[in-house]
């Protein structure tokens, strides 16, 4: 019932008790038990020391004992990820004033695709009985709660009844199994000789770090924290130096609440164990050493080289290419009758565009890895700054296109963007790529993936080479015309018809502009969205008007520029408000995922974000139509949508422990597959049908 003694006063008080019953009992007795709880998965029965309750006894020595059948596993105080603690209800008792439950040190297992932490073959869990009235018989009603798994998950729920009556007989082999598990409750420290001298918790919550000693030495140590029942970790990272005797361990935190409860800390080796509680400390413990990782061989970065390669050769017929294709069918169209040479080195000054935004984006990558901040592929799109800038740009950009003002090429980006033309100098040109590749970036294509995880989790040498390689390939339709400016002459030449195209590519960038704008409003909000609209509204005037001065005109553009800018930045809702799940989805939670497949369920998990145009292709194309919709929603499959709009830490853990960085991400789950499907970027329904079935197929098995 309750946890008030530390693991050594625990295991030596129940010793105690245990060696004075023989002590004053030598005669061996039939103890009392309960009646035997028996199913396939595991058999339950309460044991006693004691036959009976002898004169002026105030306790008595009980536990229940579990013999788990083959490939069942239970769990401990601290299930881990999954799974739920033995729980036991005493109502209805008689004679018995508290019972408090001990924990053997448990065992490590992977359940389900994720770390748990419980018992296999069998256990016993003490438990010290304390009697209201000393030396008179008792009755222990023990309503049990018991979760026990396998390939699926069942809840055991039984009773069983241990009478106590007068007595002095002892059983052997009860005091005996009982003694034997009492002695694997780890103590406090002081009998194992475990110290723990720093505990530190990253302040992002991230990860935990300890650093411990062992008087006799660490031989093979595991480790096991707590910080509540709303935190979960996984496996550590164990280090030993100095002969065993010092332990240094990193645990990562899969996820935690917003108040930590005290932090425990069990340590355990071999059939020693400590359940410490140390200070948090306000630095780091540092690692006694550090571990070499493979570094790929030139061989490997060539293949993911080539995979990026072909990857953004792919990007340029995306869902996302439209405004791409129209910067660049605009800038092919103004290079007509001009020499090929300079329609060349335009083209190619396009392509350094691309290329160099790459770069930048590589680098601002290696930052922001330095600084501890997460990375992914068009994560810029998360920002609510950069897409009001990207929504005024392109607004400008669609205005220019339709006519509504006209500005000299030296006076600003925009109109070089849109009026790539024969004017000496290769700004615009240049830009237009660099613009191109900054559209291109919100969609994800085959083998992009591949390339930008391995980019990402590797050397900075390896994200420079795959995103150089991505650049190539992004920039491929400007590489062949550079090398072969005469297909420009192929074109129509100039004539009225080009006003049409100019209306059609004014509409294009239009629709993207308000595209972005939808974007924002998930990111910032509706007020935002609508202040940012109607101060780019407020800055088109300004230049269609030709009666303001160019000075009024400067300082109020100025002013209506930056309130885009930065304005967005402060007004960012609270995230619940921003995110709006389908009626038929389920918000993403990590571990509401294990235990659906524990149940013998199928979760179908959606990483998503408003700005991701091949997310919303597959949701239009795919999971939206006949026949996922029908299988997404029959019974046992739980759709579950986890919204990437907005920054969010345990999306971005979740990714990376699939070595993914960008979306989309669809995963299928289920009792046949517990570490999950991992589905390609672009879905069809043929895969996703095909993977809701093989995760599916073992608990159809197991039900017939």
């Amino acid at each position: 019932m309750r946890d008030r003694l530390s693991g050594l006063k625990r295991g030596m008080l129940l010793a105690a008790v245990l060696a004075g019953a023989l002590l004053h009992f030598p005669g061996a007795g039939k103890a009392a038990e309960s009646e035997t709880h028996a199913s396939p998965a595991v058999q339950a029965r309460l044991i006693s020391a004691e036959d009976g309750i002898a004169p002026d006894a105030r306790s008595v020595s009980v536990a229940l004992d579990l013999v788990l059948g083959d490939g069942w596993k239970t769990y401990w105080r601290s299930p881990g990820e999954v799974g739920i603690p033995p729980q036991i209800d005493w109502t209805g008792s008689h004679n018995i004033a508290d019972v408090e439950m001990l924990w053997p040190a448990p065992k490590r297992f992977r359940a389900f695709g994720i770390e748990n932490f419980g018992y296999d073959t069998e256990v016993a869990f003490p438990l010290r009985v304390a009697l209201e009235q000393p030396g008179a018989p008792a009755r222990l009603n023990a309503a049990v709660n018991l979760l026990v798994c396998s390939d699926i998950c069942v809840p055991e729920i039984f009773d069983l009844t241990l009478t106590l009556d007068l007595g002095t007989g002892i059983d052997l082999a009860s005091a005996a199994r009982i003694a034997e598990y009492a002695a694997k409750v780890p103590d406090d420290g002081d009998r194992s000789g475990i110290s723990i001298s720093t505990a530190f918790i990253a302040a992002d919550l991230t990860s935990l770090t300890i650093a411990a000693r062992s008087e006799a030495g660490f031989q093979t140590p595991d480790v096991f924290a707590e910080l509540g029942p709303a935190a979960a970790f996984g496996a550590p990272d164990i280090r030993l130096s100095e002969g065993g005797s010092a332990l240094w361990a990193r645990l990562p935190i899969l996820y935690a609440g917003e108040v930590l409860p005290e932090l425990r800390v069990t340590i355990t080796d071999g059939p020693t164990a400590a359940t410490l509680s140390p200070e948090l400390s306000p630095a780091p413990p540092k690692p006694p050493f550090s571990l070499k990782t493979a570094v790929p061989g030139i061989g490997d970065v060539a293949w993911i080289a080539l995979f990026a390669l072909i990857g953004g050769l792919i990007l340029n017929v995306m869902p996302c290419v439209l405004p791409v294709l129209s910067i660049k069918l605009s800038s092919a169209v103004k290079t007509s009758g001009q020499s090929p040479h300079r329609i060349g080195s335009g083209f190619l000054a396009s392509a350094l565009g691309v290329l160099v935004f790459m770069w930048a984006l590589a680098a601002a990558t290696l930052l922001a890895r330095w600084l501890g901040l997460s990375v992914g592929w068009g994560l810029q799109f998360q920002n609510p700054s950069f897409l009001a800038i990207m929504f005024l740009i392109l607004a400008l950009f669609a205005a220019n296109l339709f006519g509504a003002f006209e500005i000299s090429l030296p006076s600003a980006l925009q109109t070089r963007l849109a009026n790539a033309d024969g004017a000496p100098g290769y700004a615009g040109d240049f830009a237009t790529g660099a613009f191109a590749a900054v559209l291109a970036t919100p969609c994800s294509a085959p083998f992009l993936g591949t390339a930008v995880a391995f980019a990402l989790s590797g050397r900075p040498l390896d994200i420079f080479v795959i995103f150089t390689a991505l650049g190539i390939g992004l920039a491929s339709p400007y590489i062949l015309i550079a090398l072969r400016p005469g297909l420009v002459a192929r074109l129509p030449r100039p004539g009225p018809w080009m006003v049409w195209l100019k209306l059609a590519l004014g509409g294009l960038l239009a629709v993207t502009a308000a595209w972005l704008l939808s974007v924002l409003v998930g990111v910032s909000g509706p007020a935002a969205a609508a202040s940012v609209a109607l101060a780019t509204l407020g800055l088109v005037l300004i230049l269609s008007i030709g009666r303001i001065s160019s000075r009024l005109r400067l300082v109020a553009g100025s002013v209506l520029a930056l309130a885009i800018m930065v304005g967005p930045a402060f007004m960012l809702p609270p995230l619940a408000e921003t995110r709006a799940i389908a009626t038929n989805w389920t918000p993403f939670n990590r571990a509401e995922i294990a235990r659906l497949v524990s149940g013998g369920s199928v979760a179908f998990v959606d990483v998503t974000a408003d700005w991701c145009l091949t997310c919303k292709a597959n949701k239009a194309l795919v999971l939206d139509r006949e026949p996922v919709a029908t299988a997404l929603d029959a019974p046992g499959i739980v759709p579950m949508r986890a919204d990437w709009t907005r920054p969010d830490e345990g999306i971005s853990r979740y990714l990376a422990s699939f070595d993914r960085f960008g979306i989309p991400f669809n995963v299928v789950y289920g009792p046949a597959a517990p570490e999950g499907i991992v589905l390609p970027e672009l879905l069809t329904s043929e895969a996703v049908l095909d993977a809701l079935e093989a995760a599916a197929r073992r608990a159809v098995a197991i039900r017939e």
